[in-house]
């Protein structure tokens, strides 16, 4: 087990924002450390929950408890905790695909509620992210469709950053027009469709390797690369849970 264990600096950082602290009201939770570990072992491995090993606990109480801890937005918590010191000298947003598995559809609203779509490799769902100049992630969304300019506006409210690094996917005029407009260097590669495009910095263009960096370890939790949560709220938390250790780390 001892791949999936945080190490004690993480859990230093995550402890003060767990439910069942022994200073919360109420039922103190029992090692919630041991908890959070069997998440992440879920997260990295992609089991079902039914699969947990004995020694986290019985599956079904880690698992209720794990719903308990989404609808309360912990693990939100737990990745602020572990980010909270972004380097925004530059910004990037790019998106990755994940396959939908058959056990991840059907939940209540349909799937377009769930942000799933359909797609030529079938039902999937796309994780847009905005990371720092280090690779490390900042926010994301999920999205159904296949624009990615569409989340890039809430994506980015309220960041502030000297430059944002695209793919050609984001040379929209909205987006550039934004960007203008906080005096953001654009580093976005010009679609072919543009009469006049606009000059970029190539050499820091190759800095987009970063974020494609961070979705390669991100798809190392299996439970990420394939999809298996009906919620997208249940998916996300997986996210931010396994990005707090890719930032650790």
């Amino acid at each position: 087990m001892e791949r999936f264990v945080l190490t004690d600096a993480e859990w230093a950082k995550m402890e003060p924002h767990c439910l069942g602290k022994s200073t919360d009201p109420g039922r103190s939770g029992k090692d919630n450390r041991l908890f959070v570990e069997a998440v992440l072992w879920i997260v990295r491995t992609g089991s079902p929950w039914r699969d947990l090993p004995a020694f986290f606990g019985k599956w079904n109480s880690v698992f209720t408890r794990y719903r308990g801890w989404v609808k309360a937005d912990v693990f939100v918590r737990l990745f602020e905790a572990c980010s909270d010191q972004p380097d925004m000298e530059y910004a990037m947003v790019d998106a990755t695909i994940v396959k939908v598995r058959r056990h991840g559809q059907g939940a209540k609203g349909g799937p377009q509620s769930q942000a799933i779509g359909r797609s030529k490799g079938g039902m999937t769902t796309k994780i847009l992210a905005l990371c720092d100049a280090l690779g490390n992630l900042v926010r994301f969304g999920l999205l159904t469709g296949r624009f990615d300019t569409v989340g890039v506006e809430p994506l980015i409210d309220g960041v502030c950053f000297d430059a944002l690094i695209a793919d050609k996917a984001f040379d929209s005029n909205a987006i550039i027009a934004d960007l203008n407009q906080r005096g953001a260097k654009i580093v976005i590669s010009q679609h072919p469709r543009r009469k006049t495009p606009l000059p970029i910095d190539t050499e820091m263009y190759k800095w987009r390797h970063l974020i494609e960096n961070f979705f390669c370890k991100l798809k190392e939790f299996k439970r990420i690369a394939m999809r298996a949560d009906k919620t997208d709220k249940s998916f996300s938390a997986f996210i931010h849970l396994a990005a707090a250790v890719i930032h650790s780390r």
